[in-house]
């Protein structure tokens, strides 16, 4: 049966954004990994886009895939796309090009005009298209990303409604492992989730879904969290990938090592 896929970066102007990104010289070694590259995008880049995401940065599993918000975090991020009303029409970038290294990297060059820059050619291109109905930013720095684009001459023009909501794996990051701690977290999440979607949600003419709006309980459930799109990753990518988070992990005995590895464990089931 023949499988969807995304197409690249061949239509213009991201072609020659793709050619044309920062490095190091931009991204210091000492805050970004950018050893690994840079990671583009995820999603529509041919116009027909209706909800724009803003992340923060790629990691693990992005880095192996090569696009953005493919871990658990993308997969939560699916979950709400589809409550908006989307399964394929959206769009998503980082504030950042490459991965933060170090605790603070980000909050550093929040506002590196040069890192801005870059951005903001994506954003003139993806909002001038014409389509995006909606933008949703998750977390700080990706709307501190969203409302320096605001000030620019495009960003000026741009009457586009927005929502910011917590960053889908803060939930995690904040608790320390504590249980009912990350409950507590998960519910507060999500309930800036469902603030977003009753703001967004009348905003959008074009949803790819009809029905009405579901909104999150106190904690995740059984169709949350949806595999990423094939048509969203390159071609050939296993559906394993697609399906589920953790296969990608950072290890090492140090912490250079830790920086230059990353493990892809199979699923036992792909191998029996």
């Amino acid at each position: 049966m023949p499988e969807d896929h995304c197409v690249g970066y061949g239509r213009e102007p991201y072609r020659a954004l793709c050619a044309d990104y920062p490095g190091p010289d931009v991204y210091p070694r000492d805050d970004f990994r950018v050893e690994w590259g840079p990671v583009f995008h995820r999603g529509r880049l041919d116009g027909s886009a209706r909800v724009l995401v803003i992340g923060q940065d790629p990691a693990q599993h992005e880095t192996v895939v090569r696009r953005i918000l493919v871990g658990e975090a993308g997969h939560r991020v699916q979950g709400l796309l589809r409550k908006l009303g989307f399964d394929r029409s959206y769009v998503l970038v980082n504030a950042f090009l490459y991965a933060v290294y170090g605790q603070g990297g980000g909050n550093r060059h929040r506002d590196d005009p040069a890192i801005a820059a870059y951005r903001h050619r994506w954003l003139d291109a993806l909002v001038g298209e014409g389509g995006v109905q909606a933008v949703l930013a998750l977390g700080g720095l990706a709307e501190a990303a969203w409302r320096s684009w605001l000030e620019t001459p495009a960003g000026t023009a741009s009457d586009v409604p927005f929502a910011r909501v917590t960053h889908p794996t803060q939930p995690e990051s904040s608790s320390g492992g504590d249980p009912a701690r990350r409950a507590a977290a998960t519910a507060a999440m999500l309930e800036t989730w469902n603030t977003a979607l009753t703001r967004l949600r009348p905003a959008i003419t074009e949803p790819d879904l009809d029905g009405p709006l579901e909104p999150y309980g106190a904690a995740f459930v059984d169709g949350d969290r949806r595999p990423i799109p094939a048509g969203d990753l390159p071609a050939g990518t296993p559906h394993w990938m697609r399906a589920r988070s953790g296969w990608a992990e950072r290890r090492g005995d140090t912490v250079a090592q830790k920086r230059r590895t990353i493990t892809v464990t199979v699923p036992a089931a792909e191998t029996a």
